[in-house]
């Protein structure tokens, strides 16, 4: 009955969001956006109820009143039956006990089942007593175990990895329910070890808070920033499954509108880039632009001398710079001053007394117009993109050591790059970190509509030569008969492109995406311990009323500028004025694996404390000796093959440092075991090679890391990107290296094993 009814709701949806997408949108732009609106919620609830096929009821809570409660992926009502509940959104209210009883507290629960589903098939029960008088003695000590649904949950964790990130619904822990139900506003960091669920709970949070609060969210919607662009394929279909689409996955590289910045820069220049200290730079290097002449200049114009002296500008510069607009805004002012007062330069030589108002206005508006005098203008006060600043921050010397003399000059020259070549594509011109640099500039800058007004000159052309494009299919389709009127002959390409850009349905999250200025309902940084200075002071300008969401591991800091603790990175936005939430429960990391793990996180700093893991695989890692010589890929292709087939169908991770990825890729590649296509990050093939960074809140079966010394010796923080190495794995974890391993992996070493 279930299923007839989804279908049915999913049918009715469907038509419902045909019907509002082919709706006019002449009239007011309330009604536009009203329309926007309801597409918008119906495109989500289609992707609900699409997703829910594939699970669509997950449990039952039976009640001691007798009441029975179904709990799934969203809510359906009987229309029939005066809109009796027949299935509860996991979200709503009521369903909260069905994660968070016990039996210690039961919540007036008598039991709760758990239904594990394969599409629409029952594949297993699991209940779970809430009444400890009806438990076995089995069962009793099961339930001081703190899981809630325990055998389905390590049923999940133990499935193989499909190279996607599924969502947690039916299997949501106490202390996971407890930070998603939470307050959405203020600033609430959530700090979990490997495995703990943080990113799941991220995501869920955002699909809660937007079913909770939608009035206020889907209008804003929600910002999910990610470590990389690898991570964000892995998470990119939880929350379009749990029906959300208010919603922008993006890393720090690509909260530029329009840039995905792709050029390669040595760490230490990312570093330096990523200080708070640059931000007095690039506000120096904007001051810079505003220059005064270094002696008077004299023009003439209609037969009239000026002179374009030091004080005269720099009263003019004053003026612009008391408005405290942004650099293109305040040169509107500068302009206007500077007229003003070269007009009453010329009036006073003419006579003083001999010319009124009007005549000096006449005077202002020739000298408006003088070519001579736009010139001068634009080079005392020139109008600036955030692109044109830093290339021409970074391509002088000069100009850089000018505006950067705080920095020492050892590491200032860290900064210099020549500029571009005309040619370089545009997300190639631009590092991840001079991301945060743009955006800052760009605040500083402000818009004088120059920008706006050539994207829309873009999109509108765009949308011209599209309509032209389908008046030219309508023409060939039509009846060659004369005698009949043809598309075009009703309506041209510019009239159709003007139509389609006022019908055009955008989402909250397409508009968001494409505007800087946009500030989201709510902000969740997953990785967040990964985020430079410069890149929160990005991201905050984005959450203006602190909404936000901060998930991270201060253990697993890999980037040089990253966090070495929560108080430090938000002090300088919120203060104080932030809350702590703990995830203590490894789902992912087996036992024997953590044990491993825990060594290297004692050694990191010994009083953090490490998550407790929660399942046993009886699979202890293991480390091996790589051969020198010809004989050392060989070795390699075999353990990693190996490995492979020990999982079956899951996923086999080869994590190694940065310098050797490209090396172990090609020997790999060469015996098949991965892609040689040209995103070797695909998370779809059963093997993989990845560097540290890229498997940032990723998991797989089975890890084999490469060369651990190498890892702690490739970085300051080098012992980070170890314990993240180590904390991928569910199942399976092996150790190849070169020489000695490391003395902080002496529970491997114990035991090790050679090869060749």
């Amino acid at each position: 009955m279930l299923y007839e009814l989804l279908e049915d709701r999913r049918r009715d949806t469907a038509r419902r969001l045909a019907d509002t997408l082919r709706e006019e949108t002449v009239g007011t732009p309330q009604a536009l956006t009203q329309r926007d609106a309801a597409a918008e919620m119906l495109t989500g609830r289609l992707a609900a109820l699409r997703a829910a096929e594939h699970g669509l009821a997950f449990g039952r809570l039976d009640a001691d009143s007798g009441e029975i409660r179904y709990v799934g992926r969203i809510g359906l009502l009987d229309e029939q039956n005066e809109y009796e509940p027949l299935l509860m959104d996991w979200r709503a209210p009521a369903a909260r006990p069905f994660y968070t009883a016990t039996a210690a507290n039961p919540e007036e629960m008598r039991r709760r089942r758990h239904l594990r589903t394969r599409l629409r098939e029952v594949v297993a029960i699991d209940d779970e007593p809430l009444n400890l008088a009806e438990m076995t003695d089995e069962e009793a000590a099961r339930s001081g175990s703190g899981l809630t649904s325990e055998a389905a949950l390590l049923a999940a964790v133990s499935e193989a990895r499909t190279g996607r990130m599924g969502d947690i619904v039916a299997t949501i822990q106490g202390e996971q329910d407890r930070i998603i139900r939470s307050k959405p506003s203020g600033v609430l960091v959530v700090q979990g070890g490997p495995g703990t669920g943080k990113t799941a709970v991220a995501l869920h949070r955002a699909a809660y808070l937007l079913y909770t609060h939608r009035d206020r969210l889907a209008r804003r919607g929600v910002l999910v920033v990610g470590p990389n662009p690898t991570f964000l394929r892995y998470i990119g279909q939880v929350l379009p499954s749990l029906g959300e689409t208010s919603v922008v996955l993006g890393t720090v590289a690509q909260l530029y509108p329009g840039l995905d910045a792709t050029r390669p820069e040595p760490p230490a220049t990312a570093e330096l880039k990523g200080r708070a200290e640059m931000a007095p730079v690039i506000a120096a290097a904007v001051r810079d632009r505003q220059q005064l002449p270094r002696r008077p200049i004299e023009l003439e114009v209609e037969q009239q001398l000026v002179v374009l002296d030091r004080d005269t500008v720099a009263q003019a510069r004053t003026r612009a710079r008391r408005s405290r607009k942004p650099h293109n805004e305040g040169r509107r002012i500068f302009r206007k001053e500077l007229l003003r007062l070269l007009a009453e330069q010329v009036a006073r030589r003419v006579g003083q007394g001999l010319l009124d108002r009007r005549d000096v206005d006449d005077i202002r508006d020739e000298l408006s117009s003088a070519p001579v005098i736009q010139q001068q203008l634009e080079e005392f006060w020139p109008t600036l993109s955030p692109e044109q600043l830093l290339t021409d921050l970074f391509a002088d010397r000069r100009r850089l050591n000018s505006v950067a003399r705080r920095i020492p000059a050892g590491e200032r020259a860290l900064l210099e790059r020549d500029a571009p070549a005309a040619d370089t594509p545009y997300d190639r011109r631009w590092t991840a970190a001079d991301v945060a640099l743009l955006d800052e500039a760009a605040e500083l800058l402000g818009d004088d509509g120059a920008a706006q007004a050539a994207a829309e000159a873009a999109a509108l052309r765009e949308e011209v030569e599209y309509a032209q494009g389908v008046l030219d299919v309508l023409d060939l389709e039509e009846d060659l008969d004369p005698e009949l009127l043809r598309a075009t002959d009703i309506i041209d390409a510019d009239r159709l492109a003007e139509r389609m850009q006022v019908s055009r349905y955008d989402s909250t999250a397409e508009r968001a995406a494409a505007d800087r200025e946009w500030t989201y309902g709510h902000v969740i940084i997953d990785e967040a311990q990964e985020l430079s200075a410069m890149a929160w002071r990005m991201v905050m300008r984005r959450a203006p009323a602190r909404s936000m969401t901060l998930v991270g591991d201060i253990a697993q800091t890999g980037d040089r500028g990253g966090a070495g603790s929560w108080d430090q990175v938000l002090s300088p936005f919120v203060a104080r004025r932030w809350r702590l939430e703990q995830l203590t429960v490894n789902y992912r990391t087996p036992s024997e694996i953590a044990d491993v793990a825990d060594d290297v996180l004692a050694e990191i700093d010994a009083s953090l404390e490490p998550p407790s893991s929660v399942r046993s695989t009886g699979a202890p890692p293991w480390a091996a000796v790589l051969p020198a010589g010809p004989e050392r890929d060989g070795a390699l292709v075999e353990r990693v093959t190996a490995e492979r087939d020990a999982v079956g169908d899951g996923r086999t991770a080869v994590l190694a440092p940065e310098a050797r990825v490209e090396e172990l890729r090609a020997v790999l590649a060469g015996a098949g075991l991965v892609t040689t296509d040209a995103d070797a990050e695909d998370l779809d093939e059963r093997v993989v090679v990845l560097p540290v960074a890229a498997a940032k809140g990723l998991e797989f079966d089975a890890v084999v890391v490469v060369e651990p010394q190498e890892l702690l010796d490739e970085s300051p923080r080098g012992l980070n990107d170890l314990y993240v190495a180590l904390t991928r794995a569910t199942q399976r974890l092996g150790v190849l290296h070169t020489g000695d391993l490391p003395p902080v992996l002496k529970r491997i070493g114990r035991t090790p094993h050679a090869l060749g």
